[in-house]
């Protein structure tokens, strides 16, 4: 998970429910288009590209297609484009709701399905990819098709909390329907609609309290909220995840798979792989795949002047305002905080870095930074990889070639930020 030339997120989850595998996983950019391939749909035409199909989970569950990523060079590898043609182009910011996916799926050569005089997607049925001015301005020569209903859009980092509440409720219904949940314990406390609670199997929930009022509840395969948990609706916890006794959860919040979270939590989103696994707070905030964060970790995200909170923008190297009250931190993939971190409102925490000391860091630290409040150098690069891959070997993930290959060239690019002393 890190961040594009406009600052926005260049690498996410298509939903944000936490479903994806580890074949999506870690430190990659988000692609500019997704492509969706083929009208006769064929699962093994998007395995045989070299991703899982849950790469592509929400789109692909939704429309039954193929897809696959138009994006920078130095992710082409790990996110392909397959070589047959393409029928239609989506911008990958977009969530796939229902209403979007048939007016997407509807559309043929030629048209372009828009939104207040902006592109969504366009019917390419072969035909060359639409330009990025396309995107910004559609055609005047292709038909416009216009889209009424909701959109929701991952822009910007901070949409993924957001916008999470409304994703999880689709992707409840998406997962949900037309089955079965696993038994919940008699000695859980159900505050609300129990219809709205949903464990996979293998899911264990004992001695917690679930409250529906505001939202569903959607526990993963194998995963496991422990005794005395306090959780709050919209809430997805993925598969193989866990919540720590006595962890107070408040929603909308989603939790990827292979995720130790415990403590306090308010909408928030933890992409997967990650470890909040003590006491301390999190709010308002996106965490990346393959994090730590240190016992008593805290974060602010709220200002004292109860003002807009802005945050650093790679693309326009300054801090921009996202127009929100509440604004936590943005942590990319592989970076860790030592205990008692405490981390300012709108901190951006770049990949690989690592945060420790005392008092408050800068609101924006680069990838492979090492240091806090005093300073910081920059991380080895060797070091940082014999890390990640320690750290992966735990969850019994391999760190792939394509994997050191993107996160030595998120190196190249983050180590000029930093002012370097010495390697550590």
């Amino acid at each position: 998970m890190s961040f594009d030339s406009s600052g926005a997120f260049r690498r996410f989850t298509l939903t944000t429910t936490p479903i994806p595998s580890p074949a999506c996983r870690s430190y990659c950019p988000t692609p500019v288009f997704i492509s969706i391939f083929c009208r006769s749909p064929s699962r093994d035409r998007l395995v045989s590209c070299g991703q899982d199909p849950s790469t592509f989970e929400g789109w692909y569950v939704r429309s039954g297609l193929a897809a696959g990523y138009r994006t920078e060079a130095y992710l082409s590898r790990a996110f392909p484009l397959p070589t047959e043609p393409a029928d239609l182009e989506v911008d990958a910011s977009l969530f796939p709701t229902d209403d979007l996916v048939a007016a997407v799926m509807d559309l043929r050569a030629g048209e372009v399905l828009v939104q207040d005089g902006r592109s969504l997607a366009f019917g390419v049925q072969g035909q060359a990819a639409p330009t990025e001015v396309d995107w910004t301005a559609p055609p005047l020569y292709l038909k416009q098709v216009s889209f009424s209903g909701e959109v929701i859009r991952f822009d910007r980092p901070w949409r993924l909390f957001q916008h999470c509440g409304k994703a999880i409720e689709h992707d409840f219904k998406l997962l949900t329907e037309g089955r079965r949940s696993q038994l919940l314990s008699s000695l859980n406390t159900i505050v609300g609609d129990p219809n709205l609670i949903f464990l996979e199997e293998g899911a264990v929930v004992e001695a917690c309290v679930l409250n529906t009022k505001n939202g569903s509840i959607y526990i993963g395969k194998n995963a496991e909220a422990m005794e005395g948990c306090l959780i709050r609706g919209p809430f997805a916890l993925g598969d193989h995840a866990q919540l720590k006794m006595g962890a107070k959860i408040y929603g909308p919040s989603s939790f990827g798979p292979e995720c130790r979270v415990g403590g306090e939590v308010n909408n928030s989103v933890l992409l997967g792989f990650s470890n909040k696994g003590h006491d301390g707070f999190l709010g308002n905030s996106v965490i990346g795949e393959w994090c730590n964060l240190g016992a008593d970790t805290n974060n602010s995200n709220l200002k004292n002047t109860y003002g807009d909170v802005k945050v650093f923008s790679y693309g326009a190297n300054d801090q921009v305002d996202t127009g929100l009250q509440f604004c936590g931190l943005i942590m990319g993939d592989h970076a860790k905080s030592g205990i008692n971190t405490m981390f300012n409102t709108g901190t951006v925490v770049g990949v690989g870095a690592n945060v420790f000391g005392g008092g408050f860091p800068p609101k924006h630290i680069p990838g492979f930074a090492w240091g806090g409040a005093d300073g910081f150098e920059v991380y080895d690069i060797e070091r940082a990889l014999t890390t990640a891959r320690r750290v992966m070997e735990r969850r019994h993930v391999p760190l792939t070639d394509q994997d050191e290959v993107i996160l030595r060239h998120v190196f190249e690019m983050e180590r000029s930020s930093i002012p370097a002393k010495k390697f550590k």
